[in-house]
C-alpha cells in the first residue's frame, strides 16, 4: 500500500496517476474530503490535525506521502503545518513506513545563487521560516535513521488542471480571460518553472527507489531558464494571443496588498521576482537518465489544448 496524504491538490492528483500507472497496486488517498482520483483508490478521511486520525489514515502503508497544503494564510501554517508533519512523521515511525516529503523553496535565500540541494536555509519572513522549520524536522528524523526518510523539492509550478502559482494566477489564468499576462517586479530575470504533471512523476520514482531514501532531492525541471518576458512570449504564442504584457512593480504590488489579503500574503516571495531565480536538478537527472522533462513549449502547448477542451464542452 502507498498512501498519499493531502490528497486532493494538483500535485497530489498527478502523483496518483504516476504511482497507478508505474508503481502501486493499491493506493490510499487521505483528506478531510478525499476524491478518488482512480476507481480502485481506498479513500481515507482524516484529519492531520489529529494524531490519532493520521496514524490510522497510515496503517498498513508502505511509502507515505506528505503533499498537504494550506490557503497562503501566515497564521494558519504557523498554527497547523508542523503539527500536520510531526503527526505524519510520528505515524509513519510507528508502521514502520517510508516517508517522502514534498517540500519547495520557501527556505532558501532570495537571491540569484544557483540553489543546489546542499544550499543553506535563510528565510525571508513567516511562511519561509515555517518551511525552514518543517524541512530541518525532515531532515532530523533522516539523521536518527529511525525509517526511510527522503525531502523532493520543487521550484515554482506551472501546469495544467488546478495548478496553483503566482506564474499560472498571473499569466496562464490572464491569457484565458483574454487579458494581458502581468509580470511581478521585473521581466528580464531567469526563471526555473517545473511542470506539475513532471513533479509528480519524479517524487512517485524518488518514493519507489530505495537508494533515494536519507537524501534530499531537486525535482526535474528544464534547463532552458527563459526570463519572464521569453516565458510570457511562448505562453502568448501559444494561447494565440498578441505577445505583450505589463510589468508590476514594488509599488503597485504594495499598492494592492493594502485591498487585498492575498496579495499581501504573496508579499515576502517578491525579492525572488528581482533577479535570477534557478534551480538545479541534475542530481536527480543523474540518478533518473531515462526520466524526461517536459520543456516550456511543450508544456504550454498542452495547457492550450486542455482549455481548447473545456471550452469546447461548455
Amino acid at each position: 500500500m502507498q498512501t498519499i496524504l493531502g490528497a486532493n491538490g494538483q500535485i497530489a492528483t498527478e502523483l496518483a496517476r504516476a504511482l497507478r500507472r508505474e508503481h502501486a497496486d493499491a493506493l490510499r488517498l487521505v483528506s478531510r474530503h478525499p476524491r478518488k482520483v482512480d476507481g480502485r483508490d481506498d479513500l481515507a478521511s482524516a484529519d492531520l490535525l489529529d494524531a490519532r486520525q493520521t496514524r490510522e489514515a497510515v496503517r498498513g502503508s508502505r511509502v507515505v506521502y506528505f503533499t498537504a497544503g494550506l490557503p497562503p494564510d501566515t497564521r494558519l501554517w504557523e498554527a497547523q503545518f508542523p503539527q500536520m508533519l510531526q503527526n505524519a512523521l510520528d505515524a509513519c515511525r510507528a508502521e514502520g513506513a517510508s516517508f517522502a516529503y514534498f517540500d519547495n523553496t520557501y527556505m532558501y535565500p532570495q537571491d540569484a545563487q544557483l540553489q543546489t540541494e546542499d544550499m543553506r536555509f535563510a528565510p525571508v519572513g513567516r511562511k519561509g521560516r515555517v518551511r525552514a522549520r518543517m524541512a530541518s524536522m525532515v531532515l532530523a528524523e533522516m539523521q536518527r535513521a529511525d525509517m526511510p526518510v527522503l525531502i523532493a523539492r520543487a521550484p515554482e509550478f506551472y501546469g495544467p488542471g488546478h495548478t496553483q502559482s503566482i506564474t499560472n494566477t498571473l499569466v496562464i489564468d490572464a491569457l484565458k480571460a483574454g487579458k494581458k499576462p502581468r509580470i511581478p517586479v521585473r521581466d528580464d530575470t531567469r526563471r526555473s518553472l517545473i511542470w506539475t504533471p513532471d513533479a509528480s512523476r519524479a517524487l512517485a520514482a524518488l518514493g519507489n527507489a530505495p537508494d533515494a531514501f536519507g537524501q534530499t532531492w531537486h525535482l526535474p525541471c528544464s534547463d532552458e531558464r527563459p526570463t519572464y518576458r521569453d516565458f510570457v512570449t511562448l505562453a502568448c504564442e501559444a494561447f494565440g494571443r498578441p505577445v505583450a504584457w505589463q510589468v508590476l512593480g514594488r509599488w503597485s504590488l504594495a499598492a494592492a496588498g493594502l485591498f487585498s489579503r492575498q496579495v499581501r500574503e504573496l508579499g515576502e516571495l517578491l525579492p525572488r521576482y528581482g533577479q535570477d531565480n534557478l534551480f538545479d536538478s541534475s542530481k536527480f537527472r543523474r540518478r533518473f537518465p531515462a526520466f524526461e522533462v517536459t520543456g516550456y513549449r511543450q508544456g504550454l502547448a498542452q495547457m492550450r489544448r486542455e482549455w481548447d477542451g473545456q471550452a469546447g464542452a461548455v
